[in-house]
């Protein structure tokens, strides 16, 4: 069957970047504004139990936002509605700060546009464990806010988050497509990975590779953003 749409992702894939400094760097930033209350170490244990609790919900009703949200609020104790404000205030006043964090490169636009030339429906498929500004700020470092994305998912749009397959299914019934129509383009080999438990074609993008290529469940193919384009170019996708 024809590829109609491409799965994706953007931390590291679209968005070159080292995670686990991008990370380093949002917590920092939140940490000096909630010290009143809390203590870095103690805000970041609650944030990674809050979206472990949010990675972990089947609850089809409830969108990551709310899960993540009473999560953090039912552990974080006196002065939770002041850190959670602060928190919110990070993402308006200081997120956009942190685009040095990251390495941007022409060819995400340059794929994206190639791509809706040759058809394909684009979808944002990045692990919606943020809010929506913090994704679209993202998709501005990247150069790709122009871009007619079919759907980008967010922590506000979401009920699942990767690498559980009921988030690729739940993209593939808000977009209309079925499994063999699309394909997934990452660089994580679980998150990305996992789209194939939902029978999409999985492709890992090699630049910032997190894990290692499984021998006994080969992606459909491994290659740099510039194979990616030139893949595109060719409808070798």
């Amino acid at each position: 069957m024809t590829r109609r749409a491409l799965l994706f992702d953007l931390d590291g894939t679209l968005l070159p970047l080292d995670l686990e400094t991008f990370l380093h760097g949002c917590f920092s930033g939140m940490a000096r504004r909630v010290g009143r209350w809390l203590a870095p170490d103690e805000l970041v244990n609650l944030i990674w139990a809050a979206v472990k609790d949010t990675v972990e919900n089947d609850d089809s009703h409830r969108t990551n936002d709310e899960v993540f949200r009473e999560a953090f609020m039912a552990r974080a104790g006196a002065g939770k509605d002041e850190v959670w404000a602060e928190m919110e205030a990070f993402y308006e006043e200081e997120f956009a700060q942190l685009r040095h964090l990251t390495r941007p490169t022409d060819l995400a636009q340059e794929i994206c546009r190639t791509a809706l030339e040759q058809g394909y429906e684009l979808v944002v498929a990045t692990n919606p464990i943020f809010p929506e500004k913090a994704i679209h700020e993202r998709l501005r470092w990247a150069g790709l806010e122009a871009i007619p994305f079919r759907l980008v998912t967010t922590m506000e749009n979401s009920h699942y988050c990767k690498p559980r397959v009921h988030y690729y299914r739940e993209i593939l019934t808000k977009i209309g497509r079925c499994p063999e129509e699309c394909t997934m383009i990452g660089n994580d080999v679980v998150e990305d990975g996992a789209a194939a438990e939902a029978g999409i074609a999985v492709g890992l993008v090699t630049d910032c590779l997190v894990g290692s290529v499984p021998v006994d469940r080969p992606p459909a193919w491994t290659g740099t953003l510039m194979d990616v384009l030139e893949w595109v170019k060719h409808r070798e996708i």
